[in-house]
């Protein structure tokens, strides 16, 4: 399973950085992507990032204002998320997937989520 970290409560217009931790993974193969879940809402793609390191944008909104990277030494793969706005607020989730952020495969290993809470 995957670790998420990093949530925490921020002012509109304030920065959070995520940890996704993939111990044991092999970032050579294994595309990461980010999750979200709003209160009464169904979990929706945000970012992913591929294992060339390539980077899809499952949600429009947040492109321009979250960043996705990767550390392979450290197996950690981050989400940097500026200019927050309070409908980003939600349950934060990483997940990996074979080969790729897009295809018929689906992403799986989820571990817990880090709650993210937007509000003033």
């Amino acid at each position: 399973q995957l670790q998420a970290f990093g949530g925490g409560l921020v002012q509109p217009g304030g920065s959070l950085n995520l940890s996704c931790i993939t111990s044991g993974v092999d970032l050579d193969y294994y595309a990461i992507g980010w999750f979200r879940q709003a209160p009464g809402k169904e979990r929706e793609g945000v970012i992913c990032i591929s294992e060339t390191e390539a980077v899809t944008f499952f949600e429009e909104s947040v492109r321009g204002r979250f960043t996705i990277f990767r550390d392979k030494a450290t197996r950690t793969v981050y989400l940097q998320m500026d200019t927050l706005r309070p409908e980003d607020t939600a349950v934060y989730y990483c997940a990996l997937r074979f080969w790729g952020c897009t295809g018929t495969g689906p992403f799986d290993s989820w571990g817990q989520g880090t709650q993210v809470t937007v509000s003033s």
